[in-house]
């Protein structure tokens, strides 16, 4: 078990058309962490959508032949998949098409609804024939049930926002519209920006602005709606400011890109000043601080800096290995094909190790034991979050309890469990310094949820409704 990344939005829309394909797959490259399970690319060609999506990653799904058929349009939404709610099938691939009396309407989603169950419930009941097994259906359905009756898409959108609960930032495109939401307590991050010839570029993180060369505007405020057509932009904000602001801390810790700027705040920043603290609440002797790449190096960085013993490289990543790696057996330790230590830089010596969590403490063992076989002399883990506890609900692919070690035992006996000669964990009352705020959430280490507690979860819940 372990923290796997969220899902990644895109969306571009011009007054001319333009080879947006080309657009959305540079953005998915950018957007490529925060989901490797399956991607996909959707072209609104003058009100004929044109969409191509499979399981895999970007450079696996979109090969030259497949960006050179899509045509040229005004309007684009493409979408990184790791399901938090629903398998891993092509069936749950996003953009998500829905054609109904109104028109067509695409939508590509980043986050968990927490009330999924019930307002699946509620539709089955009225009639509604789901064909996948995520919530971004279930939103498309709230959706097109409220534009048979709203005079626009944005408006049906914001009366779906009154039922749905939970983490949803979202693009979603009609013929003439591309519109991006967030929920009104900003679970998960969107923002938008523009480049110099005129395209309006949306993506759930600056990075990926960066990626097609658009200026970054500002994010999206949790509960705005945001409206782009040939005209400009047009925001609806009557569901800003009705709920308290919740970012998912874990944004800062672990999912997003160290490039990226999230609701102001540097993620680099944020990592660097997590080692910080780490350095000055946990501090012990030792030759070099080293990083578990990639999310540990920057808190690395930091703890070096306060504590004044020097930053080094110990650990490499094969960043050749993704998705696609599949292990022939059990015999091999998978994390030495992903990870290899530097003998020359860690024999003998006094290590600091910094990563950016302990779930279940398989992993960290494994690192551990990986520098204790280089020649290590001691090992002093340090982790840049508090102890996981608790389930969540809003798209951290943490289910349950049950297999959390925090839970079950000490931080003494966890650091006798993964071998660490030492153990030290962010404190809960500092995590507020790595957002520069106390509005996020940071329910998955204290158990305080912003939402009601769905009773039923799991990534899967919804795939015994569907035949095989």
């Amino acid at each position: 078990m372990s923290i796997h990344e969220d899902c990644g939005v895109f969306g571009v829309m011009a007054d001319h058309p333009f080879r947006a394909a080309e657009y959305c797959y540079y953005g998915l490259y950018a957007l490529q962490h925060r989901g490797q399970e399956s991607c996909g690319i959707l072209i609104n060609d003058d009100g004929l959508f044109v969409s191509h999506k499979d399981l895999g990653l970007v450079s696996e799904v979109f090969s030259k032949e497949v960006l050179s058929s899509f045509p040229k349009g005004r309007m684009a939404v493409a979408h990184t998949r790791y399901g938090t709610t629903g398998g891993t099938n092509r069936r749950n691939c996003q953009p998500i098409e829905v054609n109904h009396q109104k028109g067509h309407m695409a939508i590509a989603h980043n986050g968990n609804l927490s009330n999924a169950g019930q307002l699946r419930s509620m539709l089955e009941l009225s009639g509604a024939i789901f064909h996948t097994t995520s919530d971004t259906e279930i939103i498309a359905y709230i959706v097109t049930k409220e534009r048979l009756s709203a005079p626009s898409i944005e408006e049906a959108l914001s009366r779906a926002m009154n039922t749905m609960e939970g983490a949803y930032s979202l693009i979603l495109i009609s013929p003439q519209k591309l519109i991006c939401a967030r929920d009104p307590h900003g679970f998960r991050p969107l923002c938008y920006g523009k480049t110099e010839d005129g395209i309006y570029v949306a993506a759930s993180e600056s990075c990926a602005l960066s990626a097609v060369g658009a200026n970054f505007i500002r994010d999206v405020e949790p509960g705005e709606i945001l409206i782009f057509t040939p005209e400009g932009v047009v925001s609806r904000r009557e569901h800003c400011n009705k709920k308290d602001k919740k970012l998912c801390i874990f944004e800062y810790i672990y999912f997003a890109r160290p490039d990226s700027v999230i609701d102001g705040k540097s993620v680099h920043a944020s990592r660097i000043r997590a080692g910080e603290i780490l350095a000055e609440e946990h501090p012990v002797d030792a030759d070099f601080v080293i990083g578990v790449p990639d999310s540990g190096l920057d808190a690395a960085l930091g703890y070096s800096r306060v504590s004044g013993i020097p930053y080094s490289i110990g650990l490499i990543k094969n960043k050749y290995i993704g998705r696609t790696f599949i292990s022939p057996g059990d015999r091999l330790n998978q994390v030495n094909i992903k990870l290899s230590a530097i003998g020359h830089a860690v024999k003998d010596k006094r290590i600091v190790l910094i990563d950016d969590s302990i779930v279940r403490g398989t992993t960290s063992g494994r690192i551990i034991s990986l520098l204790r076989n280089a020649g290590a002399k001691e090992i002093h883990f340090r982790v840049s979050a508090p102890p996981f506890l608790h389930p969540c609900y809003y798209g951290t692919d943490i289910e349950s309890s049950e297999h959390l070690i925090a839970c079950h035992h000490s931080q003494h006996e966890i650091a006798e469990m993964i071998g660490a000669d030492s153990l030290g964990f962010l404190p809960l009352s500092r995590l507020g310094e790595l957002a520069g705020t106390h509005h996020y959430c940071k329910a998955c280490f204290d158990g305080i949820y912003p939402t009601s507690v769905p009773k039923a979860v799991g990534k899967n819940r919804f795939e015994q409704r569907l035949p095989g």
